[in-house]
């Protein structure tokens, strides 16, 4: 297998400030990117990435056609983009602002000003993600594990299941919410449950107490995947009997790691 590495990686830098382009390029450079290109709206940045397929966008929250958000949305909707890998560099501290990016499949955010380890390690994460299917992630034992993945959003079902693949899970049942959940429990046997918390009908804390209280398969090992951060929802999910809790954005190896710690 061919070793990919950060100098291997090109990145599509979206910054409308010429100042910030300048100052993020360097920090990339100085992390051993050499393939830059920096482009200063959305528009610009779809357009290069149908063209040249970067490695990597890398993008601003406020770009003047639209916000970094919208930009990612509009790459996962199209079909040749929809796997790019993205990170977001912003300011931008509002949960409502954050949490589409978060819910699209995103490898990373991280604030302005960012330490050049905080980079380091968003760009390895980004790495890995694209090179999942070149890696042998998989783990034997997981390979017949059936697995119920629950999330509203398409996007962030999609990218879960990506993950899941690469780590030889291929059993796979996925529902958009919590009430659709229990009923795929009531009729078909689960090795292992990925939810979300924030769901209509039903949200992650409602399913893992129906799971632990009132299913056949109450035993059944749930992880959670979320973009939560509030303390007190997340220790009412921990009380229901959660198994895990996996922060959004997330990379294979912490999934893989916890989805095995979950199974011994």
């Amino acid at each position: 297998m061919h070793s990919v590495t950060i100098q291997d990686l090109s990145i599509s830098l979206v910054e409308p400030s010429a100042v910030q382009a300048q100052i993020i390029s360097r920090q990339l450079s100085a992390a051993g990117v050499s393939q830059i290109q920096t482009l200063g709206s959305g528009s610009e940045a779809i357009d290069y990435c149908r063209r040249h397929q970067p490695d990597l966008v890398i993008s601003a929250m406020y770009l003047p056609d639209m916000t970094g958000s919208e930009l990612l949305q509009a790459l996962r909707q199209d079909e040749a983009l929809e796997a790019l890998s993205f990170m977001l560099i912003s300011s931008e501290t509002s949960f409502a602002m954050l949490d589409p990016v978060r819910q699209a499949g995103v490898v990373a955010i991280l604030p302005k000003p960012f330490l050049p380890e905080e980079l380091q390690r968003a760009l390895n994460t980004s790495l890995e993600f694209i090179t999942l299917d070149e890696q042998a992630l998989a783990e034997p034992e997981l390979e017949d594990l059936s697995t119920l993945v629950v999330d509203d959003s398409p996007m962030a079902r999609k990218y879960i299941i990506r993950i899941l693949n690469a780590l030889g899970i291929h059993d796979i049942t996925s529902v958009e919410n919590g009430r659709q959940a229990v009923e795929m429990v009531q009729s078909k046997f689960f090795d292992l449950v990925v939810t979300d918390y924030n769901m209509p009908e039903m949200d992650g804390e409602m399913l893992t107490r129906y799971i632990r209280e009132h299913s056949s398969q109450s035993g059944i090992p749930i992880l959670m995947v979320t973009s939560e951060g509030d303390s007190g929802r997340l220790a009412a999910v921990q009380q229901a009997g959660v198994s895990g809790i996996c922060d959004k954005p997330f990379d294979a190896s912490t999934v893989r790691q916890m989805i095995c710690n979950l199974l011994d």
